[in-house]
This record gives C-alpha cells, sequence and structure tokens, in this order.
C-alpha cells in the first residue's frame, strides 16, 4: 500500500494545531514537532500534570475552543494520523533541491544533546513570535520579566513572579497578564501603558469591526477595576532601581510628542516588573530555508504558502494578530497542503469562511498594530551605560559609538563591531534596541541554525554528498 504524503507542522500553538488537523482530517499523515512537553503554545500553556491543577481554565479565556482543538489531537493521534514529537526543539528545516522533500532538524528533550531528523513531503511553519523589550536603565536587575514570561510562569508553573508587581510597556498583551496576576493573588501596583485613549479613538471604526474583540477587553478593564489595578496610561517606566534585585521602579508621564513630562516622575515600590512592547514573528527556520519575507514577518499568499514550493505558513510568523488570527491561518494552510499533497487544486470556497475571518482579523492587527507602538524618543532616554545585549554586554554607549565614530550604516555592521546580537540568543532579545539606538533599519538576518547545536550533534548528520544520487557519466 503507498503511504500517504506527509506534512511535518513545526509548532504546536493555535496555527500549528489548526493546521495539523486539518490536514490529518483530509487523509495526510501529519507529524507535529514541538518544544513543549504539551500542545497549546504560549496561548494555551498548560500547567505541568504532576502540579494537579484543579481550574486551569481560570488561567484562560476561549477555553472550550482549546478542548475542541485538544480532542481532536488526541482522536488523530489515537487513530494514527497524527504523530506529536514533544520536547523536539528545530534547529533547522532543509530542502533536498533534487527530491523537493523536507528534513527537519531537532535537538530532543531538555538537555538537547540528541539530534532527530524529520523527513516530510512538505512543511508549516507555525512557530509563533516572541516579545520585543526596549532597554532602560535597571532592565537587567533579576525581577525584572517579560510580560509573557510572567504570564508564562503562572500559566505553566502556577507561581507568581513576585507579591507586588507592576505590568508596564505597550500591547494588549498586558491586559491578561495584569488580570492573571491580580487573580492569582498578586498585588498590581499599576499598568502601565505607554498608548492612550486618543490612539485608540483614531481607530475606532477598525476596531469597531471586531465586537468581540472589544467586549474581551471591556472584560479585562472590569476586572482591573474589581482588583483595584491602577491604569496609567501614557506613561512608560524611566528605571528600575534595586540591588541584588527588584525594590521599585520610576514611572512617568508622556506628551503626545512621546516625551517626558517635566515633574511627572514618580517611584512605584514592587518586586517584580512585568513588561514588554509588542511581539516580533519568529522567522529564523523561514529564513534558513529562503523564505521571503515582508518586512518582519513571512510573505505568504492567499493560501498561506511561502515563495518556496512545499513550504507554508501560518500565525504569528506571518504577522502578529492574536489567537483567533492563528487558527483562520493554520485551518486554511492545513487544507491547502493536504490539497496539493494529494495532487489536486485547492479550491478556496471549501476555506472561504475562514478566509473571511482572516481578512477581519488582519485589519483588527493592523489597526491594534498603529495604536500600540514604542513611545517616541525612547532610545535618546537610554543612558550610554545601560546594557543592550545582555549576552555580550554591550552598551548602548558602544552601540551609538559603532555609528557614530566607526561609521556603521546597518545592524551586521555594528554587530561586527560591537558584538551586540553575537551570544546565546543571536539577537533575538537585543536586535530592536540595537536597531532604534543605532538608527538602523531592523531587518532579519539569515542565520544557518535557529538554536545552538552541539558540535556532536552536526558531526552525526549524513554527509549530503553521499546520500546525493551519482553524477552523469
Amino acid at each position: 500500500m503507498t503511504e500517504r504524503p506527509r506534512l511535518a507542522v513545526v509548532g504546536a500553538g493555535p496555527a500549528g494545531l489548526a493546521g495539523a488537523l486539518a490536514a490529518a482530517a483530509r487523509g495526510v499523515r501529519v507529524v507535529l514537532v514541538d518544544a513543549a512537553e504539551q500542545a497549546g503554545g504560549q496561548f494555551y500553556r498548560q500547567p505541568a500534570p504532576a502540579l494537579g491543577a484543579r481550574r486551569p481554565q481560570a488561567l484562560h479565556h476561549q477555553w472550550r475552543t482549546w478542548e475542541r482543538l485538544r480532542d481532536a489531537l488526541d482522536r488523530h493521534r489515537e487513530a494514527g494520523r497524527i504523530t506529536h514529537l514533544t520536547d523536539h526543539h528545530v534547529w533547522c528545516v532543509e530542502r533536498d533541491s533534487a527530491s523537493g522533500t523536507f528534513c527537519v532538524h531537532a535537538l530532543l528533550g531538555p538537555a538537547q544533546e540528541e539530534g532527530v531528523t524529520v523527513r516530510a513531503d512538505a512543511v508549516l511553519l507555525a512557530t509563533g513570535g516572541y516579545e520585543q523589550v526596549l532597554p532602560f536603565p535597571g532592565w537587567t536587575l533579576p525581577g525584572v520579566v517579560t510580560a509573557g514570561g510572567a504570564q508564562a510562569m503562572l500559566k505553566g508553573g502556577l507561581v507568581l513572579p513576585g507579591r507586588t508587581a507592576v505590568v508596564a510597556g505597550t500591547g494588549p498583551l498586558l491586559l491578561p497578564v495584569a488580570t492573571g496576576l491580580a487573580a492569582a493573588g498578586a498585588r498590581v501596583a499599576a499598568l502601565v501603558e505607554s498608548a492612550g485613549p486618543a490612539a485608540l479613538l483614531r481607530r475606532a471604526p477598525a476596531l469597531a469591526a471586531q465586537p468581540g474583540k472589544l467586549a474581551e477587553g471591556a472584560g479585562y478593564a472590569a476586572r482591573l477595576l474589581r482588583h483595584a489595578v491602577r491604569t496609567l496610561a501614557r506613561h512608560t517606566v524611566v528605571a528600575a532601581h534595586g540591588t541584588d534585585r527588584l525594590e521599585a521602579v520610576t514611572v512617568a508621564a508622556l506628551d503626545r510628542d512621546g516625551h517626558l513630562r517635566p515633574g511627572s516622575a514618580r517611584r512605584i515600590p514592587c518586586d517584580t516588573l512585568a513588561v514588554g512592547h509588542g511581539m516580533l514573528p519568529h522567522t529564523d527556520l523561514a529564513e534558513t530555508l529562503g523564505c521571503a519575507l515582508s518586512g518582519t514577518a513571512v510573505q505568504v499568499d492567499e493560501e498561506q504558502r511561502t515563495d518556496v514550493p512545499g513550504v507554508w505558513a501560518a500565525g504569528e510568523a506571518t504577522g502578529v494578530g492574536g489567537a483567533a488570527l492563528a487558527l483562520a491561518e493554520g485551518h486554511i494552510a492545513g487544507r491547502s497542503a493536504a490539497a496539493r499533497l494529494h495532487g489536486t487544486a485547492p479550491d478556496p470556497r471549501r476555506w472561504a469562511a475562514a478566509a473571511r475571518a482572516r481578512t477581519r482579523l488582519r485589519e483588527f492587527a493592523t489597526a491594534l498594530d498603529a495604536v500600540y507602538t514604542a513611545p517616541a524618543g525612547w532610545a535618546d532616554r537610554v543612558p550610554d551605560d545601560t546594557v543592550v545585549c545582555r549576552c555580550e554586554e554591550v552598551t548602548a554607549g558602544q552601540v551609538r559609538a559603532s555609528v557614530g565614530t566607526l561609521g556603521a550604516g546597518d545592524l551586521r555592521t555594528v554587530k561586527l563591531l560591537t558584538r551586540a546580537g553575537m551570544g546565546w540568543c543571536q539577537g533575538r532579545m537585543c536586535a530592536p534596541a540595537v536597531a532604534g539606538l543605532s538608527g538602523c533599519p531592523l531587518t532579519a538576518g539569515r542565520r544557518p541554525f535557529a538554536r545552538p547545536v552541539p558540535l556532536g550533534v552536526l558531526a552525526g548528520l549524513p554527509d549530503p554528498a553521499e546520500s546525493a544520487p551519482p553524477a552523469p557519466e
């Protein structure tokens, strides 16, 4: 019997789950490869079973959607249509130009010392996004965490990052983080948002087109009031203070031009600062494959196909827009991949409802992007002695000198002159800050590996020359 076509889906968040389920339901053998121990991604992150959480749904909204996804995944796994590989950290995806098939290379387990290769006829990249955090004095103190990091600790570990928290930065993620921490017992001293009500009003028509999203935001606002969380709109964190760990933060009001209002600074005692300035698409694997980008996101067509044959992308990797958009994109990608793997022309009418939802949700996300932007002039307020690249301990002054004194004109040159971005995270944490401080555009850097790989794993890979077909005589 001929084996059914095989689709490798990288990432088991909303987009990856939707894509895997749609393809499996249409007769495609799917391998779902994910770094976490359980499916769900960051949005549907679950506590470890050993923690014995009695009401995990209390940490989530859209819980019924998650239950439907989880139950469908279980059914397809039991039927042998989906193989779910957990704790597999993908570091590279290669395309064999001769056969058109793909090799998904991953590191297995918490230690990530063992290499695993999954072969597939096609690939769906659902790699999600990562947080952007802009530096300020004291941002490296223990007790300062990303907003998503605080949420992950709460959802995945059922632990609070501290007893008194300030949630700060910009973006819709701050709302669930603040309400989640407050509901779990932390005292949230303030929610500090650099955007103001006027920015929301200017985008009111586009935002009003998604009444469900507005109701969700109103629900968060009601919970903030119930927990007596003080909201400081058009404010920003100026500095974090402490010796061995965080003890307080200073925040200040912003004027219409994004500059600090004189005399508005106030100091708020806290032991935790959860801070974030939006999300960026995770595109490392797509870049390695040579997929075209549109800005900082993977470029796709109406079927969620990239410009590399056999590669689809969905979710935050194609543009940050939230779980509902990721589900719609993943469903379209899964159906399209299934049709093409079976050698038939996809019928867009089959996913018309998902396409309409995608259009509406993308417009909503674009409106939010225009509202939640980093405050103007943030880079000018970062002192020269502030560490920007934690891995290599590069300061803001060194980044500025690479441009002003040494003549760097792009991020790559700044990296070569300062080592900013050469460390363990390969610039994921510092690249936006380095771009802002240097005045260079934030451009994607094509890396051969998406994460550090042991030399032993590389040495164990087959030699491409040995597996290649013999040359004609």
